[in-house]
């Protein structure tokens, strides 16, 4: 059974950090990449950022690059998303997602459609 698992969020003030953790099981991730996605309230769900299992290739949304980072602990199956300079339009559920690596998935890692398993979210709220 896939399960993937998001921890981490809470609330925090503007300008601070959050350090959101995915933990994935029931899968080779050697296989797949991981992506995080986030959706506030009356908005559809976004892409954050991903990684490549193998490789550790990270690709990252404009609205986050330089303040969000993405890594990976292989012996824990566990993704992290590092939130630095947080601001009120972070706040959102934080979801993490799987996609099988094949043909050009990766390049298309900002596409809902593309990720097979979906974590439960974690709320992440940022005060002004």
């Amino acid at each position: 059974q896939v399960q993937l698992v998001e921890s981490g969020g809470g609330l925090v003030q503007a300008g601070g950090s959050l350090t959101l953790s995915c933990a994935a099981s029931g899968l080779t991730l050697t296989n797949y990449f991981i992506g995080w996605f986030r959706q506030a309230p009356g908005k559809e769900r976004e892409f954050v950022g991903a990684i490549r299992w193998f490789g550790r290739s990270t690709y990252y949304a404009d609205s986050v690059k330089g303040r969000f980072t993405i890594s990976k602990t292989n012996a824990e199956n566990t993704v992290y998303l590092q939130m630095n300079s947080l601001k009120s339009e972070d706040t959102a559920v934080y979801y993490c997602a799987a996609a099988a690596t094949y043909g050009s998935s990766w390049s298309r890692a900002h596409r809902l459609e593309v990720y097979n398993y979906w974590g439960q979210g974690t709320q992440v709220t940022v005060s002004s």
